[in-house]
């Protein structure tokens, strides 16, 4: 019986992504990493790797596909209400030790993630297409494990996507280059980045370098994507005033129309001492937002309990413009040009020309594709 490695490496194409260089060495441009990857190597994230002097990378299957609503991603500014078809495959280039999808994420990485070959199911772009279609989803997303590193097989997804009429958006970690954003900017409309830290030591501990996320923000905002970024606050960890107002001034030095959301940590993975976030927590991480001059700030991962910081306000006049409660959309009432009914405000997003079809109430739960 083939084993994970065995299955991955029989699953991959000719990677896009990439600079030859001399004695058959590649260098992969996927990711802020840049790996410099000699013949018969893999590079850090373990799923892109030199056969014969070639960058081979995943392709033609998923290992997650679900129905989620779009607030979920989270996105709050693209399409309130739609549910996005969300795929993701196996691998990332960080190694975050509170990582929720771990099964996933460190697949080649951590033994204990071997049992994601139970997931990984073979699939076309075309068909994908479909299931979304089908679905109802006015959005595609790659989301789950870190999408820079499957890069290509996003590309071939978007453009059917694209010719469908369907929107697509990526949920990252933001360890990008210039070479990937440019290459998925034709493709995409909304880009999700996780600000982990404002403290490059600690993001070298997750994998990564906080420049390169600082960087793909500013560079994802400059080439006209829908940027909104998220920073799960973490006790001890990310959490302090002075850290947090660092993160708020950096995005609001981008634009103050990019949506921060704090959302609350729960243990996971390998980090299981620290408590849960805490409602108090969130809300003065907001408030830090709000302070610093962001126009939307969200405290999420505690539904019903961080009061107006779940909801969309006009920053001009305050008028209540969505009302939210976790994934769900109880109230909509921006007008078909995307501007604050009392007002006239035009408020930042991608919004629907359909007011009246936004969907409201429900469950506001994922749903599994067979």
């Amino acid at each position: 019986m083939a084993n994970l490695v065995e299955i991955l490496d029989s699953l991959t194409t000719q990677g896009e992504l990439v600079e030859k260089q001399p004695d058959n060495t590649v260098r992969c441009t996927a990711c802020g990493h840049r790996c410099l990857i000699r013949e018969g190597r893999r590079g850090i994230c373990q799923v892109r790797f030199n056969q014969g002097g070639n960058l081979r990378v995943p392709w033609g299957y998923v290992a997650a596909l679900q129905a989620d609503p779009i607030e979920k991603k989270p996105f709050f500014h693209v399409l309130p209400g739609a549910d996005a078809l969300t795929f993701g495959m196996l691998g990332c280039d960080f190694h975050c030790s509170y990582c929720q999808n771990w099964l996933t994420s460190q697949a080649l990485r951590d033994p204990a993630s071997d049992r994601s070959i139970e997931y990984v199911r073979q699939i076309s772009p075309e068909h994908l297409v479909q299931f979304a279609l089908r679905a109802g989803a006015e959005v595609i997303a790659s989301s789950y494990n870190e999408p820079l590193i499957t890069s290509e097989w996003a590309v071939a997804i978007f453009r059917q996507a694209n010719q469908a009429g369907l929107k697509c958006v990526y949920v990252s970690n933001g360890n990008a280059t210039p070479e990937a954003l440019l290459y998925l900017h034709p493709h995409l409309v909304g880009y999700k980045i996780d600000l982990k830290t404002m403290q490059d030591r600690h993001y070298r501990r997750l994998g990564g370098v906080l420049e390169h996320v600082l960087d793909s923000i500013r560079l994802a905002h400059e080439l006209g994507l829908w940027v909104e970024v998220v920073t799960l606050t973490v006790p001890g960890f990310n959490d302090s005033t002075d850290e947090l107002m660092d993160a708020a001034r950096y995005i609001a030095s981008v634009s103050p129309d990019i949506p921060w959301h704090v959302t609350a940590f729960h243990p996971d993975y390998k980090m299981t001492d620290p408590q849960p976030t805490s409602v108090a927590t969130l809300l003065r991480a907001a408030e830090i937002g709000l302070e610093a001059g962001l126009h939307f700030v969200y405290a999420g991962n505690i539904p019903g309990r961080t009061r107006e910081y779940e909801h969309t306000f006009c920053p001009s006049c305050q008028t209540l413009l969505i009302e939210r409660s976790g994934f769900t959309v109880y109230r909509y009432h921006l007008t078909a040009k995307g501007t604050c009914p009392k007002c006239g405000s035009i408020i930042p997003g991608i919004w629907t020309e359909q007011p009246e079809k936004v969907r409201t109430g429900g469950f506001g739960m994922p749903r599994l594709l067979a």
